[in-house]
């Protein structure tokens, strides 16, 4: 346990607060032990991941956990699926990357996502056409106030567009300790149809892809369009893409023909939230040390000493700007401490 610890390199927009308590866990026993401490019991809790996900506006008043516990374990297969076994604490896309070498289909269109697999179905992260539940089969937490291991299923986390129960009703409730999916071996339908994929595909001149083929062109798209998290501070998506009434859409698609949008049902449309920010003018705009990133609108980026709470300040600036310019009520999708 240690006190007043720095936070620098435990989240990737790289903002410089101190945690007023810190430990970090490698098992179900280590977080048990954790938690007949006084500062487990006394204290709030906050649980770190890859830290991809969050931005820290000051110091943290709380015990801050850093979820450490790995493993990949093959727990069954068939010719058809296999069921794979993963700690929280492993990083995300080399957890994907051995998928793809392994070439175990579904989540090669998630490649590149940063964060560590525990966060993963806590907002069910998607990507190009691809989401978590797709694949999950289910999860084993830890019950902050019983102390105790509970499994939730695909059912039992009520998936949504970057939601997840433990995003809502068991917010700070439990702790995820591992996550079980459930893949495809043969024969595994690829995904190509969403976003920039098939054109990288084709550009690749590729006339049969492989579930190495789309991973790659994942990550070629991604590299191009979002900013390394090592060398600029990041957390990648700050807002989720709005989904908005067939109705609205066709209102707005008539002053703005060439609006980004994705078709979810006959009465849904989801509105490219980069498209709207960009449209409005942020896209590249640069605030001192902090801003929009130049490449994709839908990130705010910290070019190096910046304050989290001035991000925060941006973000809000940016929803208050979209909503007047047309309507619409941006999220974020980022967690803000």
């Amino acid at each position: 346990m240690k006190k007043n610890k720095s936070l620098l390199k435990y989240n990737t927009f790289a903002i410089d607060v101190d945690a007023k308590y810190f430990a970090s866990f490698t098992s179900f026993n280590d977080l048990k032990e954790i938690a007949t401490t006084k500062e487990f019991i006394n204290e709030n809790l906050l649980v770190l991941g890859g830290g991809s996900n969050l931005l820290l506006t000051k110091n943290v008043d709380a015990l801050v956990l850093k979820n450490d516990i790995l493993g990949i374990q093959i727990l069954k297969e068939n010719k058809s699926t296999i069921d794979i076994s993963v700690g929280a604490g492993e990083n995300w896309h080399e957890f994907v990357m051995f998928c793809v070498k392994n070439n175990y289909g579904g989540l090669e269109n998630l490649s590149l996502i940063p964060g560590n697999v525990g966060a993963a179905p806590m907002q069910n992260i998607g990507a190009y056409g691809s989401e978590i539940k797709d694949t999950f089969l289910y999860l084993e937490a830890f019950n902050i106030e019983k102390l105790q291991l509970e499994s939730f299923t695909n059912k039992d986390c009520q998936f949504g567009y970057r939601e997840s129960i433990f995003k809502k009703e068991l917010k700070n409730k439990f702790i995820i300790l591992k996550v079980v999916f459930r893949l495809n071996k043969t024969p595994h339908q690829l995904n190509t149809n969403y976003g920039d994929i098939l054109k990288e595909i084709e550009l690749l001149n590729i006339k049969n892809p492989t579930i190495k083929d789309v991973s790659n062109a994942v990550i070629k798209i991604r590299t191009r369009k979002l900013p390394d998290p090592k060398k600029i501070g990041n957390s990648g998506s700050f807002f989720k893409n709005p989904i908005i009434s067939k109705n609205d859409f066709l209102k707005l698609e008539t002053k703005y023909p060439k609006i980004a949008h994705y078709l979810i049902s006959e009465n849904e449309v989801k509105i490219a939230a980069g498209w709207l920010i960009e449209k409005a003018g942020w896209k590249g705009k640069t605030i001192n040390n902090f801003g929009v990133h130049k490449n994709q609108a839908l990130v705010l980026v910290n070019y190096g000493g910046a304050n989290g709470s001035e991000i925060h300040e941006l973000s809000n600036e940016i929803i208050a700007d979209i909503n007047l310019k047309f309507n619409i009520k941006l999220e974020k999708e980022v967690n803000i401490i």
